[in-house]
């Protein structure tokens, strides 16, 4: 990794402990008093209403990060993290599989049309390893997981692998997240500091990641007859 991303890696981290901070001295943040009203102390019914609002609002395009806060705020981290999750997960199994059902075909169509200059590239990183570089988007907190989701979905990817990388890809910044969405409700710096130090691991990794597919993909145009 260069030291100019490394330092972006370090800026990143920075900005997430502020923000942790600046919340924390604001006493509130964004959706935590319909937490507080219909999901925290309220046992299984407000799990499954979390989860359930969760997975509306991701396959609506709500960042899943913000799921990840509001569940470790209202559960704490390893509750927090298995809800947010599961609800990233199933908001995205939804619109992967709704748009394979109705939009396969439009990618080809597309691909030929103005739009296959930005397209090509992505599917074709897509096909080549559906798992490697689904893991490397996911790991990234760039783009859009909404866009992806029916991307993949329209590709015509196979659901496993996309699925499977998708959850482990989740799972580095929903942890990250619902240790700071924790760390505002108790006051715990300690669980933003660490928060800030997976984000930084988790992005270094998905860069690195990306890097190898891109370097492997080209060695293998090279090595073609």
């Amino acid at each position: 990794m260069t030291r100019a991303a490394l330092g972006r890696l370090l800026l990143l981290a920075a900005g997430l402990v502020l923000g942790g901070l600046l919340l924390r001295e604001m006493g509130a943040a964004p959706g935590t008093e319909w937490v507080d009203r219909y999901v925290r102390d309220q046992g299984l019914l407000g799990e499954t209403i979390f989860v359930l609002a969760g997975a509306a609002a991701t396959a609506a395009g709500v960042p899943r990060q913000a799921v990840a806060f509001l569940a470790g705020y209202a559960f704490g981290a390893v509750l927090g993290l298995a809800l947010a999750l599961l609800a990233t997960l199933l908001g995205c199994a939804g619109v992967f599989f709704w748009a394979r059902a109705v939009g396969q075909g439009w990618v080809e169509r597309r691909m030929t049309g103005r739009f296959g200059p930005r397209l090509r590239p992505m599917v074709a990183l897509l096909r080549g390893n559906a798992f490697g570089a689904t893991l490397a988007l996911r790991l990234l907190p760039v783009g859009s997981n909404l866009a992806l989701n029916l991307l993949a979905g329209m590709a015509g990817l196979a659901a496993l692998p996309f699925l499977a990388a998708s959850a482990i890809g989740y799972l580095p910044q929903t942890l990250v997240f619902a240790l700071l969405g924790k760390g505002v409700r108790v006051d715990g710096a300690w669980q933003m500091a660490l928060s800030a130090a997976l984000l930084a691991a988790s992005l270094g990794l998905g860069l690195w990641l990306m890097r190898r597919h891109r370097a492997g993909r080209a060695m293998a145009g090279e090595a073609a007859p």
